[in-house]
C-alpha cells in the first residue's frame, strides 16, 4: 500500500509528527521550494501560518494535495481562487485558541478600565499619582464574530458582569446580524473584533464606524488585521473620538519599528500573541495528528472550512 506524502510548510519549532511514522512520508518545504513540491503531496500542513506563499504556489490544473490543514484559525493567508475552486479539503485549527484569546481580551478590558498602562508608566517614573478607575460590571460590550472564539469571548465577558451582544454573519437566537452592528456599537463601552477576514469584513472598522462609537468606548481587535482601517483608528484615537484601543493583529506583520502605530495615544500594541499560551504549538501538533488519523482511516474530517465563505460554518 502506498504511504501518503505529507508536505509541511516549515516554521520553527517543527511539529512533532512521531505518531505518523510509517503512516506518512513526511517532506519539508520553505517558501522557495513549496511550488515545486506541492503537486507531489497528498496532504499539505501549513505550519508556517504567517506565510502567504500558498496563494502564489498553489498549482492550477494537474496534481495537487487532496487536503490542506493550516495551524491557525484564519485561512485568508492561504486561500486563492484556484484553491477555492478545487476539490481540495481545507481545515483549520478551530478550538485551540478560543479560551486563551478570550482570557487575553478580558485582560485588555480590565487593563484599560483600571488604567494599568498608566500605572506601569508612573511606576517607572517613580511618580505617585492617585486616580480613579472604571468599574467593568454593568458596562456593555459588542463582540463582532460569532464563531467559537467570539462566543468564548462573550461568555468570559459575561462572567465579569458585562452585558454582551454577539454579532454574526446571519442572525440566530442570541446572535445579532450585521444590520444591528451600528446600533449596538453606538451604545457599547467595549467593541471587540473577532470576525474572520473575508470580502465582506475587510476594512469594516473604518472612520464611519469609529465615529458611530461613544467617546468613552474602547476598541479591541484580536481577529485579523485587515478588519481595521488602521489610519482611521489612529485618527479616532488622536482626536479622542474613542477613549482607547488595543490591536493584537495588523494589516502587515510584523509591525516595523517605523510604524506610527507604536506611538498612537491610547493604543496598546501586542505582537499577534493573544492565543499563544505555553504549549500551544504542541496542541496544534496533536490536533493535526488526530485529524490525519481520521483522514487516513477514511473518516470525515472536522474543522472543514467553507472555502467560499472563508471560515468553518456553524454557530
Amino acid at each position: 500500500m502506498t504511504v501518503p506524502t505529507l508536505l509541511v510548510l516549515d516554521a520553527e519549532p517543527l511539529p512533532r509528527l512521531g505518531r505518523l511514522t510509517g503512516r506518512a512520508r513526511v517532506e519539508h518545504a520553505d517558501e522557495s521550494t513549496l511550488a515545486e513540491l506541492l503537486p507531489h503531496a497528498d496532504v499539505l500542513l501549513v505550519w508556517d501560518f504567517t506565510s502567504r506563499v500558498v496563494r502564489s504556489a498553489w498549482p492550477g490544473e494537474g496534481p495537487r494535495p487532496r487536503w490542506v490543514h493550516t495551524a491557525s484559525a484564519g485561512v485568508d493567508h492561504l486561500m486563492c481562487p484556484e484553491l477555492a475552486a478545487s476539490d481540495t479539503v481545507v481545515t483549520n485549527a478551530r478550538g485551540i485558541f478560543d479560551q486563551p484569546i478570550a482570557e487575553y481580551v478580558a485582560a485588555l478590558v480590565l487593563a484599560m478600565a483600571k488604567d494599568l498602562p498608566t500605572t506601569w508608566t508612573l511606576q517607572a517614573e517613580r511618580t505617585w499619582r492617585h486616580r480613579e478607575s472604571q468599574r467593568v460590571a454593568g458596562t456593555r460590550a459588542v463582540v463582532v464574530g460569532s464563531g467559537p472564539i467570539g462566543r468564548t469571548i462573550a461568555r468570559t465577558l459575561k462572567a465579569l458582569d458585562i452585558t454582551t451582544a454577539l454579532v454574526g454573519r446571519t442572525p440566530h437566537t442570541g446572535i445579532h446580524g450585521p444590520e444591528d452592528l451600528d446600533r449596538l456599537i453606538a451604545r457599547a463601552d467595549w467593541v471587540i473584533a473577532a470576525a474572520p477576514l473575508t470580502e465582506q469584513t475587510y476594512g469594516m472598522f473604518d472612520a464611519r464606524r469609529f465615529d458611530v462609537m461613544q467617546p468613552s468606548a474602547r476598541f479591541i481587535n484580536i481577529g485579523r488585521g485587515g478588519l481595521v482601517v488602521e489610519d482611521a483608528l489612529a485618527e479616532a484615537l488622536a482626536k479622542r473620538w474613542i477613549a482607547g484601543a488595543a490591536l493584537d493583529v495588523f494589516e502587515h506583520e510584523p509591525l516595523t519599528p517605523e510604524s506610527p502605530l507604536w506611538q498612537v495615544p491610547g493604543l496598546i500594541v501586542s505582537p499577534h500573541m493573544s492565543g499563544d499560551t505555553i504549549g500551544w504549538r504542541d496542541e496544534l501538533g496533536v490536533q493535526f495528528v488526530e485529524l490525519y488519523e481520521r483522514w487516513a482511516a477514511g473518516r470525515p474530517l472536522v474543522n472543514v472550512v467553507d472555502k467560499k465563505r472563508g471560515y468553518v460554518p456553524g454557530r
